[in-house]
Formats: C-alpha cells, sequence, structure tokens
C-alpha cells in the first residue's frame, strides 16, 4: 500500500502527499501561520511579504499534508497539517541536506543506507489532536517502508532562546538518550551549545520527560536518539536538538511482536500508537 491509499474516502480528513504546486504553497502557509505568526519566527523579507515560509529545499521535497475536506474548497483552507520530507535525491539536487546549516552530518554520510530528512512539521492549532499526529507518523511510515529508508533524521526544536531556561530537557536528552558513537551527530563548532548544563544524578527522568514537546517525545518512544550539542535558531526563537532514528531501531524493537504481519503494518502500528495525550505541539 502506498501513501496516497492511505487517503480512503476523500470526504474525510486524511493525509498524503501534496500532489500540486497550490498544495506546496498552501503548506508553505501553515507553516508560515505556526511559525511566524503564532510563534513569532523572524521572516525575511521575500517570506514576510508573501506570508508563506519558503526556501530552496521546497521544490525538492516531498510534501505530507493532511487534510480536511469538509473546511473549506481551496487547498489554502484545506491543509491542516504537514511535514516536509527530504530525501537523498533531493539534497543532491540543493547541494546538502537542512539540517547540514546546523550539524555536521557527514558521519551519516557515511553509512551505505538510503536516508530520509524530517522537519518542518506543524498543525493548525485547532487540529493539534492525537488523531492528527496519528495521520502524519503514518503518512511517514508508509514512506519510509515504500521507499526502503534506513535512517531518519531531522531537527526538532525547543521553544525559546536560552539554554539556561531549558537546562533540565536539554541535559536530559544528553544523559538519557544520546546517540551512540557511531550516530553522533554534532552541532557545528560555530553554533555548538553545550546540552550538559545539570549532573544526571540532579534530573528526576519522569518530571522532565513530560515538560518536553510532544514530537520530541514521541520521537524518543520510538527509540531516537539525540545528537551532540544543541543549536539557538533565533530566527524561529528555538532551541534545536538532532534527532537520529535508524528505521532498524523501530523494527528490531516491534518486530517479534508482530512476526505474522508486514514490516510495513508493524511501521503503521508503532507511529499511531504513539501516546501523546496532551495537545500536539505546533511545530518540530
Amino acid at each position: 500500500m502506498s501513501i496516497e491509499a492511505l487517503s480512503g474516502d476523500q470526504n474525510d480528513i486524511h493525509v498524503r502527499l501534496a500532489e500540486t504546486e497550490d498544495e506546496v504553497i498552501a503548506a508553505q502557509r501553515l507553516r508560515y501561520k505556526v511559525f511566524y505568526e503564532e510563534h513569532q519566527a523572524k521572516p525575511s523579507p521575500d517570506v514576510a511579504n508573501q506570508k508563506r515560509d519558503f526556501d530552496k529545499y521546497d521544490a525538492a521535497a516531498k510534501h505530507l499534508i493532511v487534510v480536511d475536506p469538509n473546511r473549506g474548497k481551496t487547498a489554502e483552507t484545506q491543509i491542516v497539517g504537514t511535514y516536509r520530507m527530504i530525501n537523498q535525491e533531493a539534497a543532491d539536487q540543493v547541494g546538502q541536506f537542512y539540517s547540514s546549516d546546523e550539524y555536521d552530518i557527514s558521519l551519516l554520510k557515511g553509512k551505505s543506507v538510503s536516508m530520509l530528512e524530517l522537519g518542518r512539521s506543524c498543525v493548525l492549532e485547532e487540529y493539534r489532536t492525537r488523531a492528527v499526529l496519528q495521520l502524519l507518523w503514518k503518512g511517514i511510515a508508509y514512506y519510509v517502508f515504500d521507499n526502503e529508508i534506513g535512517l531518519t533524521f531531522g531537527c526538532a526544536s525547543l521553544h525559546g532562546t536560552d539554554p539556561n531556561k531549558l537546562k533540565e530537557e536539554l541535559s536530559y536528552l544528553h544523559h538519557f538518550h544520546k546517540a551512540p558513537a557511531d550516530l553522533c551527530v554534532k552541532a557545528l563548532p560555530e553554533r555548538y551549545t553545550d546540552m550538559n548544563l545539570m549532573p544526571k544524578d540532579q534530573i528526576n527522568e519522569a518530571e522532565v520527560f513530560q515538560k518536553l514537546p510532544p514530537l520530541i517525545k514521541g520521537y524518543l518512544r520510538i527509540g531516537a536518539k539525540i545528537g551532540d550539542g544543541a543549536v539557538i535558531d533565533y530566527d524561529f526563537n528555538t532551541v534545536d536538538v538532532f534527532i537520529t532514528l535508524p528505521t532498524s531501531y523501530v523494527r528490531d524493537k516491534y518486530l517479534k511482536h508482530y512476526e505474522r504481519t508486514t514490516q510495513k503494518t508493524v511501521a503503521e502500528h508503532i507511529f499511531t500508537s504513539i501516546p501523546p495525550l496532551e495537545k500536539v505541539s505546533a511545530q518540530a
């Protein structure tokens, strides 16, 4: 089954890949609304004038969209969630992956697996529910297995630009979820911010985990690991961390429980059974 087959009843809310330029533009306008209008990111003059979040990666990327056909009659009104996916072919077209502006990902490039970068995730405020997040995860899961992706990665964000105000969260990620050496991507030297801001024995794991953005919690629940060093993004008003998730981590963790199902069915179960009961965060 392909991502397109996930659409199901076109009269119901569903997830699929953007198919037209209008749909990509609508996803960019949604990103603008969430990142710039809601979260006070600082747009470039071109982005501000057009009121859409766009960059050089969008033309080459795949855009996963959540569509509510009952919300108006245009792509701009119907698209309520989005995720941008950049595969190796798209990165080659642009010249690099998006994360390369913040992290040295040469460690990952040396691996003989197909890679997929995830980013620019956002959901319209009134649609930030578990069901919509599950639709996005399901779309990613099907794309990953349809295209035999071996490694997913990208930057995830904590709101704010003062690491000291996020010292519990950053230290928790550093001490309890740091990637192994062969996957531990490091922030570029000129952008590196230390995440080790508290001793490990002073961190209450359960309490700090609950303070993390739902998207990061979702990644951690399925086995994602965190890179070395955070990056402050003043334009987006965030502190970014690097997420690495080999699909083998997911497969090996769950396949033994679902030996009679296909890997793709397992992937769907994994990505849609993440239990973030609180509201979905606005951005990745």
